[in-house]
């Protein structure tokens, strides 16, 4: 049996539907945040991103949320990873909820609250996201806060469930539920979905759903002593979150420092290689005599390789840091350089071509050495003395 609503009623009890299709001048909020991650996604792109997929790196330059990084006092990354997508799928799902179920969203609490939803969830999902996951992933997206909305949302529906058309209710309060479900099923199952996040933003946004409620009409129900009791639950949630944030296993700038150390002696041994060439080119040699072809070597390559580990030395890095191995692998490369190039300019002064031979046979060998690995064999025909180093 169908139980239509009084005309009385009809005249002050919305349509969701209508609600729904509001024009966008009804939902700035939700366009706006529509615009915002595409044009992030857009520039992301433009700077090396990926299309379908964004390495971790890249996600981490623009602020994705991780262990590392964020607690290293860089708490702002709760926020900005609201706006990073890890792809166009990606994006395009995110979007599409957002376009759902935020316009509705919009209407029912208002630009303001809306906002406040919004922002309030993605970070409490960030912040879940953190503590679930530490060290151990690098997270980022809109979902958290996609989540918060549709938790307010099932708040909304069901407070005001007497208040809207049967079927109209059925259909979204189901709808939502179904979607929510599904969602983290689905990110139970598949490996990169961040379900932490999800549920963070879910619960937070349900809370938040309930404290910042306002009635659609006079025969709405009023909040009572529920939106004192969400309040707290969320004061607490947060809390309890803050409190239990695990210290991350290496500081994110620490991280960066030593990749910068690599980056430049990958530079700088470039810039020693090419020298390296042009010393023991033939036809640069004209009449030099060996000591000063000794000469040019220990100024132009073995100095420049007691320099680099000199400098890769003076760094005070955690083992832990993910760096740190390739670190200790350059700095033997470098020693092993230095070594073998001091050999060779001490062979060419005594004029001692089996010394000279070894001395190149250890610049071949320097950057398996360094890494622990067996070289190949040497070449039977001239080697090329341009040695390259153990990592690009």
């Amino acid at each position: 049996m169908h139980a239509h609503r009084p005309e009385s009623d009809k005249q002050t009890t919305p349509d969701l539907t209508e609600l729904m299709r509001g024009g966008f001048r009804l939902t700035p909020v939700t366009i706006a945040l529509i615009g915002a991650n595409v044009a992030i996604f857009l520039i992301m792109l433009a700077y090396g991103a990926g299309l379908w997929h964004s390495p971790n790196d890249v996600q981490l330059e623009w602020g994705a949320n991780f262990g590392p990084a964020t607690g290293d006092g860089e708490w702002w990354r709760l926020a900005t990873a609201m706006f990073l997508h890890f792809g166009l799928v990606h994006l395009a799902m995110n979007m599409w909820a957002l376009w759902d179920s935020g316009r509705l969203a919009e209407r029912l609490y208002g630009h303001v609250r809306f906002a406040a939803i919004y922002f309030a969830s993605g970070l409490a999902g960030n912040l879940l996201s953190l503590v679930t996951h530490g060290n151990q992933a690098v997270s980022g997206g809109a979902s958290g806060a996609i989540f918060g909305v549709l938790g307010a949302l099932l708040v909304c529906l069901w407070r005001e469930r007497r208040q809207v058309d049967p079927t109209e209710f059925r259909w979204l309060f189901g709808g939502v539920v179904v979607f929510t479900v599904v969602t983290i099923v689905l990110g139970l199952l598949i490996t990169g979905i961040d379900n932490a996040a999800h549920i963070g933003g879910l619960i937070s946004g349900s809370l938040l759903g309930i404290v910042l409620a306002r009635p659609l009409s006079a025969s709405s129900p009023k909040p009572g002593a529920h939106r004192w009791l969400a309040a707290g639950a969320l004061g607490l949630a947060a809390a309890a979150l803050g409190n239990n944030i695990p210290a991350p296993s290496y500081l994110w700038h620490d991280e960066l420092q030593a990749r910068e150390a690599i980056r430049e002696f990958l530079s700088g041994d470039q810039r020693i290689q090419d020298r390296w060439q042009t010393i023991l080119n033939p036809r640069n040699g004209g009449s030099r005599s060996f000591e000063e072809l000794a000469g040019r070597i220990e100024t132009d390559v073995t100095n420049e390789y007691r320099e680099s580990f000199e400098t890769l030395s003076a760094l005070e890095l955690d083992p832990l840091l993910p760096s740190a191995a390739t670190v200790e692998i350059l700095k033997k490369y470098a020693r092993l350089r230095e070594e073998a190039s001091k050999a060779l300019a001490d062979a060419l002064r005594f004029h001692d071509q089996k010394r000279i031979r070894e001395a190149l046979e250890m610049m071949r060998r320097a950057p398996y050495v360094a890494r622990g690995i067996p070289p190949p064999p040497a070449p039977d025909v001239k080697p090329d003395n341009r040695v390259r180093p153990p990592y690009k």
